[in-house]
């Protein structure tokens, strides 16, 4: 079985998350949407199963993956499919599943495609790597959120056994 793993990324832990997951699965094929937002159908009808996963910075996802679901929904639902969202919400366990986490749980509900499966994976917080706007703008809301504010440092949420279990469940039907 051929699988598809499509994602977005802003500071690379999305990547990182969908290619620990190619790693277990296996027969993977790996694509940046915002590096090929305008994938033709059939192309993507070659893959027997097909993974999303995209973050969210400040609340949103990036605009590519709605146009995305929004272009490919038809064959999307047609497929095995799965979708993980990555952010620094799921870093807290009362946000960490689709059911409690509000950004992948309303976009759940406005889009067309049903995933398979999905899951909510904690990201990076990756305060070096950032310009200056956004490193102050997400220390403020860390500190309201009662996260790390030390502006010198890298922290890593993600849980790799949650990532590995994920994998695991798609590979099983892969």
């Amino acid at each position: 079985m051929k699988t598809l793993i499509l994602y977005l990324t802003r500071d690379g832990q999305t990547r990182k998350i969908a290619e620990k997951m190619a790693q277990i699965i296996g027969n993977t094929t790996l694509i940046s949407l915002r590096e090929q937002p305008d994938l033709p159908e059939a192309h993507l009808s070659q893959f027997d199963q097909i993974i999303i996963g995209s973050s969210i910075r400040y609340g949103h996802f990036d605009p590519i993956l709605e146009r995305f679901i929004q272009q490919h929904f038809e064959l999307l639902n047609a497929k095995r499919s799965a979708f993980f969202s990555v952010n620094l919400t799921a870093r807290k366990a009362n946000r960490s599943t689709p059911q409690t986490n509000t950004y992948t749980r309303k976009l759940l509900a406005r889009i067309a495609w049903q995933p398979d499966l999905v899951e909510v994976f904690a990201g990076a917080l990756l305060y070096p790597r950032y310009r200056w706007f956004d490193r102050m703008m997400i220390r403020f809301i860390m500190k309201i959120t009662q996260g790390e504010t030390d502006t010198r440092r890298e922290y890593e949420y993600t849980d790799w056994q949650q990532v590995a279990q994920f994998a695991e469940k798609l590979r099983k039907v892969a």
